[in-house]
């Protein structure tokens, strides 16, 4: 069994998803953050999360007390324009506050590109805060890699929406550039695997998948999973800093981070050694499979996704469209009704075949006519009881997918669209008596999706808002013959209550 871990980053993209390894293991873990209160809610209650800053060594000595392993996920790419230097500094205090306290070994992740060529910027800072932790500190495991494949990685999320909003794409030369890709599940196993390795002096190792490909090919093969047809047309004069401001208007990089990025890509990121392979049991996945992965994970964690929790833990985002899950998009509400949990979820339990969608029953009703002359189910098979739902019923163009009586009901469309579309009602009891949260849900496939999405956006704000509206009068009026409980007033929900979007 390890000892105490010390983790920077666990609000990053590697260092979220490498903590909750940590917590399913059942390692001993402390976080390291400049403000622990927005990360105390997010991890187990075992983990421990201390205030430290790793530009002031003092409020680091304390952070290290008793640590065997410390993890170093710190850069600036965000950053200004002095973020080199500010690297160094960060990584000089971080190594020797570390020495100082004894800690046994420090684990970093860097950037794969050849030294002995001129680096971006960026490439050569993150291979600089190697060369700075190890020159303060005995026992550095830096692993170095490329692309990063996996749902919420920079690299990744840059590729998903090229790929879904331009059927076709004008292509610098950064698109043919060769990369090696790695799954961050793999990614993940290294980092994990760093913990068993015997003391010893410092060493890189260099890690990534099998193939050598370029952006271009890795846009392909996700178009290719995605069932999408894209052209790439290449092109010799767009600069990093044109292709950042395209980038920024096309996907959700901002141009100061895209330019970076862009400079970063034009270097080749590809594996000059097999140390790794001999040194450790993992063995990398294929592009294809790390893309096929990445979209099974988050269908995986969208299933498993209660919106009222990422909600409350998000506040009140505002968003015209809805908000962002990977590939999804989210539009949410809520209303609070005075009465119970089971009354409130009794006429959603109801919805649909003769009880009808509570709102604007015709527009429904036309829908579903179009969809019998696209060749769909229409609305024709109703529903198997007026009263009763269990997982896997059909429910007019629907399907249950979830069904937790009381509190929880998902359906699935099997309307035809170009793309998925969920609706899901969940209920859960409050101080004035119980909250509705209405969300839809959609995974629009390519530009027709979004286009689609987007456009009867306004229709879908008046239909289910009506919709949310309704169902509340009628989880009211089936409550009229019980006397309210002491104190509780019935009311819509306020202004502020309402939220027209999801957290991603």
């Amino acid at each position: 069994m390890s000892g105490l871990i010390l983790l920077t980053g666990a609000t990053g993209y590697v260092g979220g998803r490498l903590l909750s390894l940590f917590q399913q293991r059942g390692l001993k873990i402390r976080c390291v953050t400049r403000r622990p209160e927005a990360l105390r809610d997010r991890v187990a209650a075992t983990t421990e999360v201390v205030r430290g800053d790793v530009f002031e060594p003092q409020s680091m000595q304390s952070a290290f007390e008793g640590v065997e392993t410390a993890y170093y996920f710190v850069h600036s790419m965000g950053g200004n324009r002095d973020f080199e230097s500010q690297d160094r500094i960060a990584a000089s205090c971080f190594a020797q506050a570390a020495t100082n306290a004894g800690v046994r070994r420090l684990v970093y992740l860097g950037g794969l590109g050849n030294p002995a060529e001129k680096l971006s910027k960026h490439l050569r800072s993150r291979q600089e805060t190697g060369d700075v932790l190890r020159a303060h500190h005995s026992q550095v495991i830096e692993f170095r890699a490329s692309i990063v494949i996996g749902s919420g990685s920079l690299s990744f999320e840059m590729i998903r929406a090229l790929v879904e909003r331009l059927p076709v794409m004008i292509c610098p030369r950064w698109v043919r550039v060769k990369a090696q890709p790695i799954a961050i599940e793999d990614l993940l196993a290294y980092l994990l695997a760093a913990l068993q390795l015997p003391p010893g002096s410092s060493q890189v190792y260099e890690i990534g998948g099998p193939d050598q490909v370029s952006y271009g090919q890795i846009m392909l093969e996700y178009a290719r999973q995605r069932g999408l047809t894209r052209w790439m047309i290449p092109v010799p004069f767009l600069t990093p800093y044109l292709s950042s401001l395209w980038l920024g208007l096309v996907t959700p990089l901002y141009a100061r981070v895209g330019r970076k990025l862009v400079e970063s890509l034009r270097n080749p990121t590809l594996l000059s050694n097999n140390l790794a392979e001999a040194v450790f049991s993992v063995r990398p996945r294929s592009v294809r499979d790390a893309i096929a992965r990445a979209l099974v994970n988050e269908d995986c964690e969208f299933a498993e996704t209660r919106w009222s929790d990422a909600l409350s833990s998000a506040g009140r985002p505002q968003s015209w469209g809805g908000y962002r899950f990977g590939s999804r998009i989210v539009d949410s509400r809520t209303i609070t009704v005075a009465v119970s949990p089971e009354q409130a979820f009794a006429p959603i339990r109801r919805i649909g075949g003769q009880t009808g969608w509570y709102h604007w029953n015709w527009l429904w009703w036309l829908r579903g006519f179009l969809d019998l002359l696209l060749g769909g189910v229409g609305v024709r098979r109703g529903r198997r009881d007026p009263d009763n739902l269990h997982e896997g019923d059909p429910l007019d163009f629907w399907r249950v997918e979830v069904f937790e009586p009381n509190q929880r009901l998902r359906l699935q469309a099997e309307m035809k669209l170009p793309g998925r579309a969920w609706l899901e009602f969940e209920v859960s009891p409050c101080e004035h008596g119980s909250t509705i949260r209405q969300t839809a849900i959609f995974d629009p496939r390519g530009l027709a999706g979004i286009m689609y999405w987007y456009g009867i956006y306004p229709l879908h704000q008046l239909v289910f808002a009506g919709m949310l509206r309704n169902l509340a009068r009628a989880a009211e009026s089936s409550d009229r013959d019980r006397a309210p409980p002491s104190g509780i007033v019935t009311r819509a929900a306020t202004p502020e209550e309402h939220e027209p979007g999801a957290m991603m």
